[in-house]
């Protein structure tokens, strides 16, 4: 046997323990979690908690529904999203698949502020939120084959008064396109946030605390444990 067949042979070999270990340490719970969710901040996060997922992302119909509040908007979305990728599961592994949806809005005196359409539409948002308070509301919902649990998290957040100088600068950086309500929290529009009550985390798009709780319920175990 070369020198060259046998290193080839302990990398495979190393590669191979390294993804029976991972399995392992995955499926420990006998419990497989899927984030519905091409959110790379959603990702983030829950890998923030410290738990084993994969991620399949969910197609679905995002209109708002006629007279459909903003509260129940997010918690159907939420709910949609995570059963739509459930359902796209092979039977056998929806027995022991949990599917975590979230939704995100932003929401000034009880409208949907969505994704600006384009710079006309992203300062009209950005002039209705400065200087003002509003809401962002996220909700979260954990799908399996025989529960749905779901819940939505409100938080106000405060804008400082925006200049129309600083409105354009923003739009030009092109953070806030893809963005509920045209801005990003987590990135440079953080500097716009005077005040902020209730889940930081919630507004970057999935509230850590809940979403641990939820999660410890159905037995998934994170980072920190009671060994």
């Amino acid at each position: 046997m070369s020198s060259s067949t046998f290193l080839q042979g302990l990398a495979i070999t190393a590669v191979n323990n390294f993804m029976t270990n991972t399995m392992v340490k995955a499926t420990s719970t006998n419990l497989e979690l899927i984030l519905a969710s091409k959110s790379p901040r959603r990702r983030e996060l829950l890998v923030q908690l410290g738990y084993q997922f994969s991620i399949q992302v969910s197609d679905i119909d995002e209109a708002v529904e006629k007279a459909e509040t903003p509260y129940t908007y997010v918690l159907r979305l939420a709910k949609q999203k995570a059963l739509h990728v459930l359902n796209s599961l092979p039977k056998a592994e929806q027995t022991y698949s949990f599917v975590l949806g979230s939704d995100t809005s932003v929401v000034f005196n009880g409208q949907i502020l969505g994704k600006p359409d384009n710079e006309a539409d992203f300062t009209k948002t950005l002039s209705l939120l400065s200087d003002k308070q509003h809401q962002v509301l996220t909700a979260i919902a954990l799908v399996s084959k025989n529960s749905i649990e779901g819940q939505v998290i409100t938080t106000d957040v405060v804008f400082k008064a925006l200049t129309k100088a600083e409105i354009l600068a923003y739009w030009l950086t092109g953070e806030p396109q893809d963005k509920a309500g045209g801005y990003g929290i987590q990135g440079l529009a953080g500097q716009f946030v005077k005040s902020i009550n209730g889940s930081y985390s919630a507004v970057v798009g999935l509230p850590l605390y809940e979403t641990a709780q939820l999660l410890a319920k159905a037995g998934f175990i994170g980072s920190i444990h009671p060994k």
